[in-house]
C-alpha cells in the first residue's frame, strides 16, 4: 500500500534530475550502517565532534546550565547524547528519530548508561513541524543536534528546520548544534567515499528502502555510488548513478534512466562560522558561541534565542 506520507518520493523520482530526500536512508539497516560510517578511517565528523565535545565539554555545560530537558533531533543510537547527559545531569531526555525502532533500542541504552535520567522516544520526522508529548515541560529546554546533519538541507530548507527548533524552546532555552566547515577538498571527498565502502553501502541501501515504501523494483546492483564537492554550492553531493540503462517500476508509474544518469540522494553543506551564525539568527537564535577542533574543521555551536 502507498501511503500519501511516501508521495514525495515518486515526486522527486519523477523530476528532472531525480532525487531521493536523504531522510529515507534510515531504515534500520541505514541506520546501522551510518553507526558503521562514523567509525571509517576517512570519515572524521563524528570523532571529531566528540574531540570538540571532550575538549570544551565543561564550557559548553556552563554556557548551558540550568537545563531541566535534553530534546535530541535524529537521534538515533542517542551516543551522543550520553555524554551530554552525563555532563549537564538533567531532568529528562527525549530523543526524536524517524527510525522508531533503532531510537528506542539506542534510548534504552542510554537510559542504563544516566541512572536517575526520566527518558522519552518520540518516532517522527524532524523535517516536519516537531510535537512533543504534552508532558514534557518547556522550561529551560536544550535542543541538542549534532552529528552536522544540518547540512544536508539547503539554506531555506536549513532556516525553516532551525526556526522548528525555535519553536520548541522559550526564552530560557537554547540550541547545541555541530557544524562541519569548509576544509581541503582531498579530506571532504574522502569522507563521504571511503576506501571501505561503508558510504556507498549507506547510499545504495535507500534504494531497498523505497522499495518497500512504494513497492518499486530498484535493483541495486544496476547502480553505483558517487560524491563530490561542488565549490560553488559549498556541499558535497552524493548521488546514485545507473550503470546501464534501467527501467524503475512502482505501483502505477515507472521510470527510465538511461545509462550514466543520476539520482540526487543527499547534500552536505560545510558552513563558515559567520555564515552559519547569520542562518541562525534568520531562524530567531540572535545570540551564539562556537568551539572548535584546534584545525578549525568543526564547530559545537551554541544559541539561544
Amino acid at each position: 500500500m502507498l501511503y500519501p506520507a511516501h508521495f514525495d518520493i515518486i515526486q522527486g523520482l519523477s523530476q528532472q534530475p531525480a532525487s531521493i530526500s536523504p531522510k529515507y536512508f534510515y531504515d534500520q539497516r541505514g541506520s546501522e550502517l551510518f553507526e558503521e560510517i562514523t567509525r571509517v578511517p576517512e570519515y572524521y565528523p563524528t570523532r571529531t565532534e566528540y574531540a570538540v565535545m571532550h575538549a570544551h565539554g565543561e564550557a559548553m555545560a556552563q554556557a548551558v546550565r540550568p537545563c531541566t530537558t535534553v530534546v535530541e533531533l535524529g537521534a538515533g543510537s542517542c551516543e551522543k547524547a550520553r555524554t551530554l547527559c552525563q555532563l549537564l545531569q538533567p531532568e529528562r531526555f527525549v530523543g526524536v528519530d524517524i527510525s522508531a525502532d533503532f531510537l528506542c533500542e539506542g534510548v534504552a541504552r542510554l537510559a542504563a548508561a544516566v541512572p536517575g535520567l526520566i527518558t522519552h522516544a518520540v518516532a517522527g520526522d524532524i523535517t516536519q513541524a516537531i510535537n512533543l508529548p504534552a508532558d514534557i515541560p518547556r522550561a529551560r529546554r536544550l535542543v541538542f543536534y549534532p552529528g552536522s546533519s544540518i547540512g544536508n538541507f539547503d539554506p531555506a530548507q536549513a532556516k525553516e528546520l532551525l526556526s522548528h527548533m525555535r519553536a520548541l524552546v522559550d526564552s530560557d532555552g537554547a540550541l547545541l548544534i555541530g557544524v562541519d566547515l569548509r576544509k581541503d577538498v582531498g579530506v571532504l571527498e574522502a569522507a563521504y567515499d571511503d576506501a571501505a565502502g561503508v558510504t556507498a553501502a549507506f547510499n545504495l541501501n535507500v534504494l531497498e528502502h523505497v522499495n518497500r515504501l512504494i513497492g518499486s523494483d530498484f535493483a541495486p546492483g544496476e547502480w553505483t555510488h558517487r560524491a563530490f564537492f561542488n565549490d560553488a554550492q559549498s556541499r558535497i553531493e552524493m548521488h546514485l548513478e545507473a550503470r546501464e540503462g534501467a527501467c524503475v517500476r512502482w505501483p502505477g508509474g515507472k521510470r527510465e534512466f538511461a545509462a550514466g544518469e543520476r539520482i540526487h540522494t543527499e547534500n552536505s553543506y560545510k558552513y563558515t562560522l559567520p555564515g552559519f551564525s547569520a542562518l541562525l539568527a534568520s531562524a530567531g537564535f540572535s545570540r551564539a558561541q562556537a568551539w572548535t577542533d584546534e584545525r578549525g574543521w568543526y564547530a559545537m555551536v551554541h544559541a539561544r534565542p
